[in-house]
């Protein structure tokens, strides 16, 4: 047998060391027939028990060392842990410390821990993998003297619980008859109180999983690291701030009969007492439902599944213009501040009464030490605004104050204004480059651990090369003139093109695509990997690969000068860049440079060059013109976001130069063609295998998102019709202002926020595994999101790097965004966003008046517009070690230019004399006037 409690395969030794137990019942078909099953249940005498001391069992390779010493005060004896399925799922953290050692795993508990939370199954599993924890899964459920069957009356819970004693009692038992194992016992752990004293009475050693982690004396950290169990999560004491949340039967019932809603809870990052909740399938017109308030939020966090109550007519309020972050409080504190605009579009409003499921993650943040001395419960601010602060009790916060941690939620008792957690690890210094690094990865669940033994086991064995049978199965295309054309730096190069004329005066185009299938066999651990991390994840000066550097950056990159398998798709093209015939094959190619953007497009200007790439890269970029073209024509919606590239130094690893990408034809030669591949796969696996294939799409916004486009570029005397892509691209491609020549890319930039991310869709229901290939999608459509926000966390870090050497720079910028006490402040030579704040806690609060129209904003009397520019100071602001931003404030003239295509004024200029909340720094009257805010 092999001890996988996900698949049991039975081999037959002999017939005298397995015996068959089976079960036959009846169950009715859907069409009324009645089906005799028979389950086959095999048990065997020669599951060996793991250990190194025993001589009975006949094991060549024992995983449970000999001295097992873990030093403790309950047991000071060598001994094996067997935990059970509570244990594992609520104090995972604890059995993943290194200082744990020697652990039995039972089929049972495992089996369990699978069915109820699949992220706890894949730790355990990747810890049982690791070689120096010596973690062991027994097959109890298979072992002639383990096996027991399901009692009369007996629940399937109280069968496992006893199943668990059982083989805890086996283990001790045997153990006991080993040569060298007189000391070593078998300690049980268990939280559930009638399971420890079931336990004692049947002889075995039991521990509640606290009080022996409290015994250990090697790591009293070890403490710090327990979660707390529904008993130590409710809170006897205190005014009771919210609701009981409604059992999951009420909650099932209330959604079937319409009364409440199901949906994906999404905190707000703005605005700490405001949430929407994106409503589940078609059981409701309204898709989206606004909560505001403490007490409506009901201690629901972000992702989480809940239950919604939606609120009459009269109560639904609109979503916030207002900027507030927690700045904490008493639990007796409700936090019920206004937060309504009476101005805006009212929304469906409700209020959350239930959790259908959590999906409560580890939390990156930090310690807010208590000012009690002594004191050992402490608050824990996490990096992401939309999750709460979160109670802990340390003993060692002296030692964290000022590192980054990891912590973990336990509960949220209902009078208690924080969730209850518990420290999980220190990741570093706060600030420094590796850990706010190690963060990003955490927080956006990008996987990185180094790849296993078990995945790189599956690499090809170097040195590799292509033999002549390999030719045989492939087109071989290493005669073409083939170059790949990526960014500065790039080494894992997946795709190249090709161009040549044919002689019938039409010309053939080729991309080609690395085939890294070519190396990863279906279901294997590379594979499972592969498909797991989902995409590779671009960090600045680091790269997380979907699979090993050996592929990524060798084996599957297309270099220049070396021979590489490929999967091409060749197109034959008229002077037009119509398509005359479509080609696909495995290929062998042979590039002939690998350049960077910059690179092709000097030599594509340079009139001195004639060579073989230089003209294929000149071809290319013409039918790639005219393949733009087509589609703009077509209705091609183009958008614009800001993208920045920094220059690192060499040594240091640190920013010094920070500038926005500049886009060349290049990139829109290599893009036109990369989607034309794309098209044309699609449409022959449409074509070919339409019970198999895939729609990747973006999602139609829905048409509230694009409000804001329409106000802003209303205010400008244009309108943007939305009906279709078409109508959407066209009014995009008029819109422009005579004197503002930015104007059109700050448009698009906010047509870019109003659009929907592109996922991966089902569109069959008669394909074999659709659910594992919609599980798959899933996973892909998740990856890539989390992939993009890391990503940009990694750009926003490293800006803030760049920033803190530079001291205070004056900007021009733009306002992109108008907020109820707020503008947003869009820097294009750096790509930058920031908020600027009319109202200090500190200062007397000027007359700000909002209006939802423009939107504008009125402060002291001048009014603020979308789209006006603006001069600004930037600067990092540092004085919250968490929370570092770059900090924007206007300069006098306040605004540089207000343009509308009705009234269009450059000298439209605000001098000095409006105060907006703040004191103007005046210099000497010698010097140049320059006022701050």
């Amino acid at each position: 047998i092999q001890a996988n409690p996900g698949i049991i395969t039975l081999v037959q030794r002999s017939p005298s060391r397995s015996m068959l137990k089976s079960k036959t019942f009846v169950k009715k078909t859907r069409s009324g027939g009645i089906l005799k099953v028979v389950r086959e249940h095999y048990l065997r005498d020669d599951i060996w028990c793991g250990s190194e001391v025993c001589g009975e069992c006949r094991d060549e390779s024992p995983v449970l060392q000999r001295d097992a010493c873990m030093e403790s005060s309950l047991c000071p004896s060598p001994h094996y842990l067997i935990p059970d399925t509570n244990v594992i799922l609520h104090q995972i953290d604890i059995l993943e410390d290194p200082l744990i050692k020697n652990v039995i795993f039972l089929q049972t508990v495992l089996q369990e821990v699978r069915h109820r939370s699949a992220p706890v199954y894949k730790r355990i599993r990747d810890a049982i993998h690791n070689a120096d924890k010596h973690f062991y899964t027994f097959t109890n459920e298979h072992h002639r003297e383990t096996f027991i069957e399901r009692e009369p009356g007996e629940s399937a819970n109280d069968r496992n619980d006893r199943a668990i004693r059982v083989a805890a009692r086996w283990y001790g038992q045997h153990l006991s008859r080993a040569a060298g194992g007189g000391e070593l016992q078998v300690v049980l752990l268990t939280d559930d109180q009638d399971n420890k004293e079931k336990a004692e009475k049947n002889g075995i050693l039991v521990y509640k999983c606290e009080e022996y982690v409290k015994s250990l004396i090697a790591n009293p950290e070890l403490v710090d690291r327990l979660a707390l169990t529904s008993d130590q999560n409710e809170i006897n004491s205190g005014k009771v701030l919210f609701l009981e949340h409604l059992p999951l039967s009420k909650i099932q019932a209330g959604i079937k009969s319409g009364i409440y809603l199901q949906g994906t809870f999404h905190a707000s990052r703005d605005n700490y007492l405001e949430a929407t909740v994106f409503v589940h399938g078609e059981a409701a017109e309204r898709k989206e439902v606004l909560i505001q308030g403490l007490q409506s939020l009901n201690r629901a966090l972000h992702q989480d599944v809940v239950a919604v109550e939606l609120l009459s007519r009269e109560c639904w309020v609109s979503p916030s213009e207002v900027v507030l972050q927690d700045d904490g409080g008493k639990d007796e504190d409700t936090g019920e501040e206004e937060v309504e605009d009476k101005a805006s579009i009212l929304k469906p409003t409700g209020r959350v009464v239930g959790i259908i499921k959590r999906n409560w993650r580890p939390y990156c943040g930090l310690l807010s030490q208590s000012n009690i001395k002594e004191a050992t419960r402490h608050l824990f601010t996490p990096d992401d605004r939309r999750i709460p602060r979160i109670r802990i009790e340390t003993r060692q916060a002296s030692n964290l104050v000022g590192h980054k941690i990891m912590v973990v939620i336990d509960g949220w008792p209902k009078n208690s204004r924080y969730p209850n957690g518990h420290f999980v690890k220190n990741l570093g210094d706060v600030g420094g480059k590796d850990t706010e690094t190690e963060v990003i990865l955490l927080e956006h669940d990008v996987p990185h651990l180094p790849f296993s033994q078990a995945v790189l086991s599956f690499l090809p064995k170097m040195p590799w090369g292509i033999t002549e049978e390999d030719v045989k199965n492939r087109m071989d295309l290493r005669h073409l003139c083939v170059c790949s054309v990526d960014p500065p730096g790039c080494t894992d190069i997946d795709d190249a093109l090709h161009f040549r004329e044919l002689e019938n005066k039409n010309f053939e185009v080729g991309v080609h695509i690395a085939d890294v299938s070519h190396f990863i066999r279906p279901g294997n651990a590379l594979d499972q990997e592969a498909a797991n991390r989902g995409t590779t994840v671009y960090l600045c000066g680091k790269r997380i690969d979907m699979v090993p550097e050996l592929l990524s950056s060798n084996l599957c990159s297309l270099r220049s000068d070396v021979e590489r398998f490929a999967f091409s798709c060749i197109w034959e093209m008229n002077y037009s860049a119509e398509i005359i015939k479509t080609h696909f094959t495995k290929s062998v190619i042979k590039s002939k440079a690998s350049l960077t953007y910059a690179e092709a497009q000097l030599r594509i200007d340079d009139t001195s060059l004639n060579d073989d790439i230089t003209q294929s890269l000149r071809g290319l970029n013409r039918l790639a013109k005219i393949l733009k073209a087509k589609r703009v024509e077509k209705g091609a919606l183009s958008l614009s976001s800001p993208e920045v590239r920094f220059h690192m130094d060499s040594e240091t690893h640190d920013p010094v130069d920070l500038h926005t990408k500049e886009l060349m034809e290049t990139n829109s030669m290599v893009e036109e063609f990369m989607l034309l591949a794309n098209i044309s796969v699609a449409r022959k696996i449409y074509e070919e295998f339409s019970e198999c294939a895939l729609l990747r799409k973006h999602p139609s916004p829905p048409p509230s998102n694009y409000d804001i486009l329409i106000k802003a570029a209303k205010s400008k005397g244009l309108l943007i019709h939305t009906d279709t892509a078409k109508a959407l691209a066209d009014s995009l491609n008029l819109a422009e202002i005579e004197g503002f020549p930015y104007f059109n890319t700050l448009l698009r930039i906010l047509a870019t926020r109003c659009m929907m991310q592109a996922v991966a869709l089902l569109i069959t229901h008669t394909l074999l595994y659709s659910d594992i290939i919609a599980t798959l999608c899933n996973n892909l459509n998740y990856r890539h999101k989390m992939a993009q926000y890391a990503q940009r966390a990694s750009v926003a870090f490293n800006t803030q790097l760049f920033f803190k050497s530079k001291g205070i720079l004056n900007e021009d910028g733009f306002i992109l965004f108008v907020r109820k006490n707020a503008i947003i402040i869009l820097i294009p030579k750096y790509g930058l966003e920031g908020t600027v704040f009319f109202e200090s806690k500190d200062k007397p609060s000027p007359h700000i008046a909002f209006s939802d129209e423009g939107p504008t904003l009125t402060v002291e009397g001048h009014t603020f517009f979308m789209f006006d520019k603006v001069k600004v100071t930037v600067a990092l602001d540092a004085s919250n070690i968490q929370h570092q931003k770059i900090r924007m404030a206007l300069i006098e003239p306040v605004v540089i230019k207000h343009i509308t295509v009705t009234n269009y004024n450059p000298h439209n200029i605000l001098t000095s004399g409006s105060d907006l909340g703040m004191r103007a720094k005046k210099k000497k009257k010698k010097k140049k006037k320059s006022h701050k805010y």
